[in-house]
């Protein structure tokens, strides 16, 4: 562990120290005359600014030279003694002294300004064209490594600080927004009738994001996946002898290597986020699903908006259409007919039982398993007796499910298998398919359809391309049937293959 990460920073000391808002005060506006280029200031610029405000109506000079001393011996001033106008020996005693901010406190007085604007909600922002941009700038990168490194050495660096400036904002903006979306101040507020105006602005913003999402991303991961090692190797010895050819007076400057070793990981850390690591979902999966999510819950609490809206809405013209349409059957068997299609089955009983979660949101309530409801008496005094037990490792258990849904998975990808015919799915020539052929295949169609050019990457590894062809077809499940489009899925090979292509 660096030793650096356990000292004490004695520069934030003024920050809760006895006189705070007086330190504060001068330090803000040391701050921002240095955001305004003016790097050195006298004590009496400092004093003349605080005087301005009530707050300081009783401050002396005294005080003020007393609070630079300490913010000096608190690392936050720099002193420098002031000798260009003096004229006799007496004033070079007096030692009048100017005052620069340490590089420390301005970026502590930036962050303070940055929390200060952030307020007590999460910012953030899902701008799609953030990824057109770093795809823009990964391409520079191959097309100069492709080149054997023919840009000047600033250039090269240049296009690695857009690189990463473009990844940050990406991960800290996206990260902030999935965390505004579920803080509770948006909850309440989505509560709200109000929320109904902008609802349809909230879930085209999230769909817009998602599109272009699908768009770049599987671009961006093709380019990470090419771009070959020993060139972008290069590439970062090409920006860290640049940066270490910038003249710095450093006591203790990090030698090549521990640079170009920082590099490398920066540029891991990139890769994993849009490839994934060791088999794990990558954080580009993450922030679709929860983008996604949120899509979802739009739409769940707009609908319950919506019934509740309508619950105090007169439904008297509703009866009055279905009374005319009772009025106009022949017999009590077809207005029974028409009760049943209408207002269901009555005196329906409805039991609720606890039951296992599951992730899978197309699962059917039929598919669920039988339940167990223990009855418990209605009396006041009745407590419930507990009985100590030991914790359960269940590991057989896990490994049980864990075998079960590996073969499922192997089951379902073998029965994929058996429909790629030369190198293609036609789903005009597939029989009777499960229901859970025909929502995996439909799910790469909806996923390729949203991309400028239609190919993508499926869960199972395989690169295929949707093609539509002329008319409709009829795709026949266990539980229905579709009428769709006539799609045809080629399965692009990827290397070498025995299963038409199928990698």
């Amino acid at each position: 562990m660096d030793a650096s990460w356990l000292k004490p920073i004695v520069e934030t000391k003024y920050l809760s120290a006895e006189n705070a808002h007086r330190y504060r005060a001068i330090l803000r506006y040391f701050y921002i005359q240095h955001e305004r280029m003016r790097q050195y200031l006298f004590p009496e610029e400092v004093y003349a600014f605080l005087k301005q405000h009530s707050e300081f109506v009783d401050y002396t000079e005294d005080e003020l030279q007393q609070d630079l001393d300490q913010l000096v011996k608190w690392n936050n001033l720099i002193a420098r003694q002031e000798t260009s106008h003096v004229r006799t020996i007496e004033e070079f005693k007096k030692k009048r002294f100017r005052y620069q901010c340490s590089p420390y406190t301005v970026e502590i007085e930036r962050m303070i300004r940055t929390l200060e604007q952030l307020g007590d909600s999460f910012g953030g922002s899902l701008e799609k064209t953030r990824f057109d941009r770093l795809y823009a700038s990964l391409s520079r990168m191959e097309t100069i490594i492709s080149a054997n490194f023919q840009e000047k050495p600033d250039e090269i660096h240049q296009v690695w600080e857009e690189t990463f400036d473009y990844f940050k904002k990406i991960i800290h903006h996206s990260a902030d927004y999935i965390a505004y979306l579920h803080s509770e101040n948006l909850e309440e507020r989505m509560t709200a009738e109000s929320f109904l105006v902008y609802k349809e602005q909230f879930t085209a913003y999230l769909r817009d994001f998602i599109v272009a999402l699908q768009k770049t991303s599987m671009q961006i991961e093709r380019l990470l996946e090419d771009l070959p090692d020993e060139g972008v190797n290069r590439f970062i010895e090409h920006v860290v002898d640049y940066e270490r050819s910038i003249p710095r007076f450093a006591d203790s400057a990090p030698s090549r290597a521990e640079c170009i070793e920082e590099k490398r990981e920066t540029w891991r850390s990139l890769r994993e986020w849009f490839l994934g690591r060791d088999g794990h979902e990558s954080e580009l999966s993450f922030l679709q699903h929860q983008t996604n999510e949120a899509i979802r819950r739009l739409t769940r609490i707009v609908q319950r908006l919506g019934e509740r809206h309508h619950h105090f809405r007169s439904r008297k013209g509703d009866y009055l259409h279905l009374a005319r349409w009772f009025s106009q059957l022949s017999s009590i068997e077809e207005a029974h007919c028409l009760s049943a299609v209408v207002f269901g089955c009555f005196h329906t009983k409805h039991v609720i039982a606890d039951n296992e979660a599951t992730d899978d949101m197309y699962r059917d309530v039929w598919e669920e398993g039988p339940m167990e409801w223990v009855t418990k008496p209605r009396v006041r005094h009745y407590g419930e007796k507990k009985k100590p037990h030991a914790i359960e490792e269940k590991k057989q258990e896990k490994e049980e499910a864990r075998r079960r849904y590996l073969e499922e998975k192997a089951r379902e990808e073998a029965e994929l298998k058996q429909l790629v015919k030369d190198g293609k799915i036609v789903l005009a020539e597939l029989g009777e398919v499960p229901p859970y052929v025909r929502k995996t295949l439909l799910a790469w169609i909806a996923k390729a359809m949203g991309k400028e050019q239609p190919t993508v990457k499926t869960e199972n590894g395989w690169d295929i391309r949707i093609v539509r062809r002329h008319g409709t077809i009829c795709l026949r499940a266990e539980d229905g049937t579709l009428v769709m489009p006539n799609y045809e899925i080629e399965v692009m090979a990827k290397g070498g293959s025995e299963d038409g292509g199928v990698v």
